[in-house]
């Protein structure tokens, strides 16, 4: 008798910690997904991130100065899946030879780090 209550002991701490091990990475659609913003490079720039998960999307940072290897903490909506989804700009600051920088990342899990950086020529979109 003692044997069955040890092993249906270990079964449920087992399955707790498989819970937790699955889980610790998302957030439920309700909650916020806390990111990273990295400025990647050794020039300040000026970053805007967007939330692709709101809705209505919504920009979370709006023209934020980002000195170079500076990070900033936000959070961005998460998804049906837990996960966040950003779209970023980035802008060099000095406004002779300015660069430019885009893109977007999805599959946003905790503490995930953007990296953004301005180091392409600008183009008008």
């Amino acid at each position: 008798m003692k044997t069955c209550k040890t092993v249906a002991k270990a079964a449920l701490l087992a399955a707790g910690a498989l819970t937790a091990l699955l889980t610790s990475g998302f957030a439920s659609a309700d909650d916020g997904v806390p990111i990273k913003i990295t400025n990647d490079g050794t020039t300040d720039i000026v970053v805007t991130v967007y939330d692709l998960n709101a809705s209505p999307r919504r920009v979370v940072v709006a023209s934020q100065r980002l000195n170079g290897f500076s990070t900033m903490a936000i959070s961005v909506t998460a998804g049906a899946d837990g996960m966040g989804k950003v779209a970023w700009t980035a802008t060099t600051v000095d406004s002779d030879g300015r660069l430019c920088g885009r893109d977007d990342r999805q599959n946003l899990v905790n503490d995930a780090e953007v990296h953004v950086h301005a180091n392409a020529a600008c183009t008008a979109t």
